[in-house]
């Protein structure tokens, strides 16, 4: 394993480049052909600035998510490519990196898993170029982890609303990561009664000048509701991708986080249906119901429960009689 100061880090700009081979043949795909690959990107380690990112749109169908056999510019951490980006984690510059992908099988957590004759593995070769100096994560002041928490939820929110649930789960969960993190400085710096440098900072600025609220670290309290809104945003997608138990989990955390989450106690109801855990679902729709007394979704969902509830109990009589007879 490499060191992490040789390698891309937290915020790292990496030239990366992503080619597909020919089942595991040392013959590079067609784009790989193309006369211009040869040449290597012409791009100093100075010159790598947030203005040269390369901008592409995550692909749906596409495992690695990057435009392939191109040279591109990406922000690590970001999670604009969750393979690519695995991998050139633990790269060095001008290293080469060869991976395999097969698809999942069907039975797993993966609900459109392709048929058996379409699980054909992929082979692919990931080259980094070159980078700059990032961060681990836990030298990130706190505004810094603030920032990427929110950048990561607002980046969810964005990929969920074009259809990318995959995506929205992995931003939320990534900001979910640093934020456990965050919380914990918060709460540290409360209980001995500290302020931030960012705080001492926004102290020291005259009276008219103000200090945009996104470099300010969170108290303990804005880290909870947050916390909360992204299990529960979370849970969201994972029912979504039909992953009731773990949507169950995420939506438990986030009414745990904050009881008085509607949507979360929703989500959470919904998940236990799912998974026919009815009691549980009429507790969590219950709940709904005190929050917002006059809600349809949850007076509905409740009829749902109660008519699920006597089709259950109608079969498991059936089966008995059918036992005693």
């Amino acid at each position: 394993m490499h060191s992490s100061g040789f390698c891309p880090r937290l915020g790292s700009l990496c030239r990366v480049r992503v080619r597909l081979k020919a089942d595991g043949d040392k013959t590079e795909s067609p784009e790989a052909e193309n006369g211009n690959l040869s040449v290597p990107p012409a791009r100093a380690v100075s010159e790598l600035t947030d203005e040269v990112i390369t901008t592409f749109t995550r692909c749906l169908d596409s495992v690695l998510q990057v435009p392939l056999g191109d040279w591109i510019t990406l922000k690590l951490g970001e999670g604009q490519c969750d393979v690519t980006e695995a991998c050139v984690e633990g790269m060095r510059a001008g290293e080469e990196c060869e991976i395999l992908l097969t698809a999942v099988e069907k039975g797993s957590d993966d609900p459109v898993a392709p048929p058996a004759e379409e699980r054909r593995p992929l082979y692919a070769t990931v080259e980094l170029h070159t980078f700059t100096p990032g961060k681990d994560w836990w030298e990130l002041s706190p505004g810094d982890k603030w920032e990427w928490v929110r950048a990561h939820k607002e980046r969810g929110g964005v990929r969920f609303r074009s259809g990318d649930v995959w995506g929205a789960a992995d931003s939320y969960s990534r900001a979910l990561k640093l934020l456990i993190t965050l919380n914990r400085q918060s709460r540290e710096a409360s209980a001995k009664g500290q302020e931030s440098e960012e705080q001492k900072e926004a102290k020291s600025c005259d009276e008219g000048q103000q200090l945009h609220t996104d470099s300010v670290s969170p108290s303990a309290k804005e880290c909870k509701t947050f916390k909360a809104e992204l299990h529960s945003n979370l849970s969201l997608c994972q029912l979504k991708l039909n992953l009731p138990q773990r949507a169950k989990a995420s939506a438990a955390k986030a009414t745990s986080l904050e009881p008085s989450g509607a949507k979360a106690w929703y989500r959470l109801g919904q998940a236990c249906q799912m998974v026919n855990e009815l009691e549980e679902a009429r507790h969590a729709f219950r709940k709904l119901l005190q929050l917002q007394p006059d809600s349809p979704a949850a007076l509905k969902a409740l009829k749902d429960v109660a008519n699920k509830e006597k089709e259950t109990n109608a079969q498991l009589g059936m089966r008995l009689s059918k036992m005693f007879s």
